[in-house]
């Protein structure tokens, strides 16, 4: 599944090395490290229930031979040079905010940590495994996918987004929707008429202050219908900068 994510698009480019960021992605297939006389990741769960759970054993060969041995880490010092993070319900709701906090702090070239990625499946994950090795648990919502890792291609592209060379406009970032506490603005291109509809003059006028000015009351109008919720955090931020002195 990752592998066309890795290998297309501006985002496949900056992880797989074409664009000089220095990532280097590393696959592990958990089934490759099943116990050879148990070729599954999963076992039913005690107390009983619905689904499959994945084994901890599992799960830890596949972090220890897969990653650290791999990855030429130490197995007694990993923790100081790895962060561990799982897509999973009880982790903080990802939103655009999260991804610019994540891309600084563990994204950006020069930062101390290499990062894996656990996708679960199934029910869920052993809770043992978790406690022991688990840093950080990331929820892309309050809702079910068949596995992590939608979440976590999900969790990159948006954090990726922020590093400096991966977007070829650097104010792409800086105008799209949630930035701000906005939606984007309407977008337009040629034709100047379709069936019937014309692009807003004013975009045409090539005069900047009133475009920037029109993409802004858009950006209002819009939030204030389709998200209040971001609406009402506008305005508490616009008041809150108008407080300061």
């Amino acid at each position: 599944m990752f592998e066309g994510f890795l290998n297309k698009g501006l985002i496949g480019a900056a992880l797989s090395g074409n664009k000089g960021l220095g990532y280097d992605v590393h696959l592990v297939q958990i089934r490759d490290h099943a116990p050879k006389d148990y070729k599954g990741v999963d076992d039913s769960p005690f107390g009983g229930g619905p689904g499959m759970v994945m084994r901890p054993d599992v799960l830890k060969s596949a972090f220890f031979d897969g990653v650290v041995t791999v990855g030429g880490y130490s197995r007694d010092n990993f923790k100081q040079q790895l962060r561990v993070f799982l897509a999973g319900p009880r982790g903080r709701v990802w939103n655009s905010e999260c991804a610019k906090q994540f891309s600084s702090q563990y994204l950006m070239p020069g930062t101390p940590h290499d990062l894996v990625f656990i996708c679960g499946r199934y029910e869920g994950i052993d809770e043992r495994f978790i406690q022991a090795y688990v840093d950080f648990e990331l929820s892309l919502g309050d809702f079910i996918l068949s596995g992590g890792e939608l979440a976590i291609m999900a969790f990159l592209d948006s954090a990726l987004r922020h590093i400096p060379g991966v977007l070829g406009n650097a104010d792409s970032v800086v105008a799209e929707s949630f930035e701000g506490d906005l939606l984007e603005q309407p977008q337009y291109t040629r034709p100047r008429e379709f069936e019937g509809c014309l692009v807003p003059e004013v975009l045409l006028s090539g005069h900047h202050e009133k475009v920037a000015k029109w993409q802004m009351e858009q950006r209002i109008h819009l939030t204030q219908i389709h998200r209040p919720d971001l609406f009402q955090k506008f305005v508490q931020s616009q008041s809150s900068k108008g407080g300061k002195k």
